[in-house]
């Protein structure tokens, strides 16, 4: 995979994720991608790999990927297959309000390298961060035992409060640049448009279909009805 430019943080640079930046872009693929570590060619859908040190994005066969499955520090994590979705997930709009975010679609992820939790959110420039206290984060942990099970770097508190929505998901880092890709596609005019929201719905319905529901305390999923 290319290198993506850097992730915007009012205006300027900023250095956390900015290499992930490049998977936001238009998911149109070549006709083959081969693991970047092997060689090997790969289907459409294939495992994801992130490089700590650069957070780059690897495309990855199968048997490569399966080599980090347990790797907690090192070169390159796995990042999850599954999204899991929060039916329970407790956040007020009071709480919401307090995280200060100009739309209500925000991924939160703990960064590693910065050694902070990273407030996330799509704009027609590409993911933006905003400032997140520890404070407000270590409430919504308090409120959301499962959170403690988020993988740090690429796993995401992933949320949609837009007209009246009210989501959650633990979902993979690269499932929210995902989201960040469609905004800066098809984003038009000064709101938007109509075609850009289209596309948001159709990426949460699609994700919703996915997503398996995950319990408040978090060490069990909940079966699907």
């Amino acid at each position: 995979m290319d290198t993506p430019t850097s992730i915007s943080r009012a205006g300027r640079n900023a250095t956390p994720f900015a290499t992930l930046r490049r998977f936001a872009m238009a998911r149109k693929q070549p006709a083959q991608e081969r693991c970047e570590l092997c060689r090997i060619g790969l289907a459409p859908e294939h495992r994801h790999l992130l490089e700590t040190a650069s957070h780059k994005i690897i495309c990855s066969c199968d048997a490569c990927a399966l080599r980090f499955e347990s790797v907690v520090e090192g070169r390159f994590k796995l990042i999850p297959r599954d999204a899991r979705s929060l039916p329970d997930f407790h956040l007020t709009d009071a709480q919401w309000e307090d995280l200060a975010l100009p739309i209500d679609l925000a991924f939160l992820v703990y960064s590693t390298p910065a050694k902070k939790m990273m407030a996330l959110y799509p704009s027609p420039a590409g993911a933006t961060e905003s400032l997140l206290s520890l404070t407000a984060w270590d409430l919504l942990v308090a409120d959301n035992p499962a959170l403690a099970r988020m993988e740090p770097d690429v796993e995401a508190l992933l949320v949609n409060r837009v007209r009246e929505r009210r989501l959650y998901y633990l979902a993979p880092i690269d499932v929210c640049f995902e989201l960040v890709g469609l905004m800066r596609t098809h984003w038009r005019g000064l709101s938007g448009g109509e075609e850009v929201w289209r596309e948001i719905d159709a990426f949460f319905a699609r994700l919703e279909a996915r997503a398996r529901p995950l319990s408040p305390q978090g060490p069990q999923e909940v079966p699907h009805a």
